[in-house]
């Protein structure tokens, strides 16, 4: 048995990949058109709340932060497997492999202390709409995205740096990208330290944000079933996408987590790929397209956006195409 210390490790190989010679560029076309598909709807959203006014509200602010992490979760997963589809050696430096996997755990921390604070926040708008903007202050909106943000990023930081100082006893990453407890598998040695924190890393991270989220859901129901019927149309219109967005992401992290505990060599290999990577690419490009079509104020918005651009765009080509008739006008003798 050989056994090296991760910090000595050059690099790891991702032993998930399989021969796809006839598909190759097929599969990167379909994955890079997802990445930009992902990249535009995201960045327009942030670009109308950040360019509006009249969306400079806790909500708003709550999801522009949204989509700024299905941003950096994509930047985290996509750039390198689109060099890996192209590839035919299948490796990845070791710097660049831990980098990636704080990426991915830190986006999958966040995305649930985000969608924590988008509950609690309509938990107030609904809950105690007269006291809403008395709770919901400039000051405590800083201190919620910096809540959002902050504790998750230095929770993933610790479990990257206990897992970079485990000794290895290889470096197949039997997935198509990097991913922590698959590194913490080719431990020599015990790794009930690494166990321990990650334990606690993600009931802090992870199920106090899902606790806040059932609590606060259970108060607004209480309040939908005994209130007025525009009370409970309000409490559907705003936190329908809310909940569709939580399931789908635990939806795809149930995924994440069968495949790391169980063993999954009997699923074809194209399932055992795709299933795990479901959070990582669904939930970037879910996200945009239920809050952009569900929330009036952000697709009206859009619209109007959109709208004025073309009519800029027209009214620019009428005025080169005046200029050219004038042209020739001019040069007739």
């Amino acid at each position: 048995m050989i056994i090296i210390n991760s910090s000595q490790v050059s690099y790891f190989s991702l032993g998930a990949y399989f021969d796809t010679e006839l598909f190759r560029y097929l599969f990167f076309m379909i994955v890079m058109s997802l990445y930009i598909l992902i990249l535009c709807s995201n960045l327009l959203l942030i670009m109308v709340i950040c360019m509006n006014r009249s969306l400079h509200e806790p909500m708003y602010i709550f999801l522009c932060s949204l989509f700024v992490n299905e941003l950096y979760g994509s930047t985290g997963l996509f750039p390198l497997l689109l060099v890996q589809i192209l590839s035919d050696v299948h490796t990845v430096s070791a710097s660049f492999c831990f980098l990636q996997v704080f990426c991915l755990y830190s986006y999958g921390s966040v995305e649930f202390t985000n969608l924590a604070v988008i509950s609690y926040d309509r938990y107030l708008a609904i809950c105690c709409p007269l006291q809403y903007n008395a709770h919901m202050t400039s000051n405590k909106v800083a201190i919620l995205i910096v809540a959002t943000w902050l504790p998750p990023f230095f929770a993933v930081f610790v479990t990257t740096f206990l897992t970079a100082s485990l000794q290895l006893c290889g470096n197949i990453i039997d997935k198509v990208y990097c991913d922590n407890y698959s590194i913490i598998k080719l431990a020599c040695f015990d790794t009930r330290i690494n166990n321990v924190y990650e334990l606690t890393a993600a009931t802090l991270t992870v199920c106090v944000p899902v606790c806040v989220i059932f609590y606060t859901y259970i108060k607004i129901l209480k309040v939908c079933f005994s209130g007025s019927k525009q009370t409970r149309q309000k409490a559907v219109s705003t936190c329908t996408p809310h909940l569709a967005s939580l399931v789908n992401f635990s939806f795809g992290v149930s995924f994440e987590i069968l495949q790391n505990r169980f063993n999954m060599n009997n699923v074809p290999n194209m399932l055992r790929i795709s299933l795990p990577l479901y959070y990582l690419t669904c939930q970037p490009l879910f996200n945009p397209l239920m809050y952009g079509f569900s929330m009036s104020k952000i697709s009206i918005t859009c619209k109007s956006l959109l709208s004025s651009s073309v009519g800029k765009c027209k009214s620019s080509n009428k005025s080169v195409q005046n200029d050219i008739k004038f042209d020739k006008i001019r040069k007739r003798p």
